[in-house]
């Protein structure tokens, strides 16, 4: 008897899913509760397990296609009857692209010539029907880097998927490779182009960037920060976060600083409801920090940032960091934020003009620090510098009450006394 598994509605108002990945393929066996499915909802991506057990007899809804709540996902055969399978070919399940938790398998702790005794043992790697050989965007820049043809590889991957460490193996008797860019002129190159589905977590992103793009009316503001003193105040407060197993970066500090600024100029921390023509001046402090993930920039966000520690931030951020990076983060962990900050680390640059994160009125940038002269009572010395940019919504925020903003959290982050003043 074919059972047919419908999508659920994964969260409140979802109205479809996006269908990223499959675990199982038609005429596999599969048991109740094992992974069966990844749907992304909104920027969520959710592992569905399967409600019943037995084999798989149709998917109704391949890797990228968008699916209804209560539009069926799948058939499964739940007397055990296998479905016949396509004559002539693997089936495999389309690959997707590169989202978090969706990295190729670990090798488990295998040495290298552990893992070649698999290779010599492992079937050449399997193509989609497309003609594309399964592996990871990852896996694909290894091996052009290496100069190895991909379809030569023996995969010990799920579904045939290539590994990293397959490429690794797949050398000359162990001859160092040239790396491409030092290869003779006769070294066979990869002339053709590669296509990566648009789809998943990448599309979502460049979905709201372009409705950003296309209904705030972004403008930049720019301040230089010395960050000396922070500085200093960090490098005593990290032990102390050690001490409790976290680590402090700089951002904890900014985001109280933020909320501080956000708290003296609510306009700020507002929405833009043009259905009703009102400005919604936000009253919680929700501050999303942009994280990098294989699939893009994701926005966790710190539900009440105003009421929480320097502590309690630092491990909040690296918590749902980790979500993020893993494809783990819930949708309630992913949406709700009131401002967003922007910030790449030591990869920061000097300048950047950050794309508003829609609804919101405001992004603040977070350059890279470093050492630099200044003048300082008439002398050259050399502080701490570090760039913070704000661009902002011109339909709701004048460029002075902006200017204000960006001036009282550089303020804080200058002189971190005011900053522990201004705390609840």
């Amino acid at each position: 008897m074919a059972f047919e598994f419908r999508l659920a509605d994964l969260a409140e108002g979802m109205v479809e899913g996006e269908v990223l990945r499959w675990m199982v393929n038609e005429g596999d066996p599969i048991k109740e509760d094992q992974p069966l499915v990844e749907v992304m909802t909104d920027k969520a991506t959710v592992e569905i397990a399967s409600p019943k057990s037995g084999t798989i007899a149709k998917i109704h809804a391949p890797a990228g296609q968008i699916c209804k709540v209560g539009a069926v996902l799948v058939e499964i055969n739940v007397d055990g009857k296998a479905a016949a399978a396509p004559v002539a070919r693997a089936v495999v399940a389309p690959a997707a692209p590169a989202v978090p938790g969706l990295a190729g398998p670990k090798t488990n702790g295998h040495a290298n010539g552990s893992h070649a005794a698999l290779v010599a043992a492992a079937p050449l790697a399997l193509r989609t029907s497309g003609g594309k050989v399964l592996a990871t965007p990852a896996t694909r820049k290894l091996a052009r880097d290496l100069g190895v043809d991909l379809s030569s590889v023996s995969a010990t991957g799920d579904n045939g998927r290539v590994t990293k460490d397959d490429v690794r193996a797949h050398g000359t008797g162990g001859a160092m490779r040239v790396p491409p860019a030092y290869a003779p002129l006769t070294t066979v190159r990869e002339t053709s182009d590669e296509r990566v589905p648009f789809r998943g977590v990448r599309k979502k992103i460049a979905e709201n960037m372009h409705r950003s793009r296309q209904t705030a009316a972004h403008f930049t503001y720019v301040e230089e920060c010395d960050v000396t003193e922070l500085s200093q105040l960090r490098k005593r407060a990290k032990a102390r976060a050690e001490e409790r197993g976290l680590r402090l970066s700089f951002l904890p500090f900014i985001v109280k600083a933020v909320c501080a600024g956000l708290k003296k100029f609510p306009i700020v921390n507002a929405t833009l409801d043009e259905g009703a023509q009102e400005i919604v001046l936000r009253k919680r402090y929700h501050v999303g920090v942009a994280a990098a993930s294989e699939a893009g920039l994701i926005v966790p966000v710190l539900k009440d940032a105003d009421q929480k520690s320097l502590f309690q931030i630092a491990g909040e951020l690296d918590a749902l960091s980790e979500k993020a990076k893993t494809g783990k983060a819930t949708r309630d962990e992913l949406t709700g934020s009131t401002f967003t900050i922007s910030s790449l680390g030591s990869l920061g640059g000097v300048l950047a003009t950050p794309i508003i994160n829609f609804p919101e009125v405001a992004i603040l940038g977070v350059h890279k620090i470093k050492q630099a002269p200044v003048v300082r009572d008439g002398q050259i010395v050399i502080r701490d510098i570090m760039n913070l940019s704000i661009s902002l919504d011109h339909r709701v925020v004048d460029g002075y009450e902006g200017a204000q903003f960006l001036q009282h959290v550089v303020g804080m982050l200058e002189d971190p006394t005011l900053m522990f003043m201004e705390m609840v």
